[in-house]
């Protein structure tokens, strides 16, 4: 989906989506500390990052992080909130940083919007970024179905099998280090996450 479809559509709830989401409390613990725990000692870049809120964790964590979106109103609203912690407008298409220059990336449900055909091209934007033996954690929402498009709040988000996912990054050179599994509760969804590293591969 076009960046500037996703951009529209978040904008237009952006008031809404910080008091449902913004705040660090509003974070599960077990999703905290997957990613603390595969993202340390970091820096991180937190790529879709919203208001800030999972910036703000790790910072507080001792993680450095850096917060990257693609809303103008979710940027304002964490320099605002967090001025101690750096908050960039941008892309997950074409990140600003060197290549090999990033120890470490958190993509948490900044990916859903992202059409199957679009996947890899991104993927290999974060492999690009990532140092040797870099980490990137990522957080979706799990299916049964192979890549299947929803009717998210938001607008049209995609949900993928764990080891479907998992399969697409290693195609995109990286490792699975780890998975984390929530089955459905409630009103929300089944969702997952997938920590992976970018090592070096050897041929015979």
């Amino acid at each position: 989906m076009p960046d500037n479809t996703v951009q529209a559509a978040y904008t237009a709830i952006h008031n809404l989506y910080i008091e449902s989401f913004g705040s660090p409390t509003d974070l599960d613990p077990e999703d905290t500390a997957f990613a603390t725990t595969h993202l340390s000692p970091g820096p991180v870049l937190d790529l879709g990052c919203g208001p800030g809120h999972f910036t703000k964790f790790l910072t507080d964590a001792g993680i450095p992080a850096t917060g990257v979106d693609l809303v103008p109103e979710f940027i304002a609203y964490a320099r605002s909130a967090y001025p101690n912690i750096a908050f960039e407008l941008g892309s997950l298409r074409e990140l600003d940083a060197p290549t090999e220059s990033v120890p470490g990336i958190l993509a948490w449900f900044s990916l859903i919007h992202m059409e199957p055909t679009e996947l890899p091209a991104v993927l290999a934007e974060f492999h690009r970024v990532l140092t040797p033996g870099g980490r990137l954690v990522i957080g979706f929402f799990e299916s049964t179905e192979v890549v299947e498009p929803f009717p998210h709040k938001v607008t049209t988000a995609y949900r993928w099998p764990t080891d479907h996912l998992s399969a697409t990054l290693r195609a995109a050179g990286f490792t699975e280090l780890g998975r984390l599994y929530h089955p459905a509760s409630g009103n929300v969804r089944p969702h997952a996450a997938l920590a992976v590293g970018k090592f070096a591969t050897t041929t015979a």
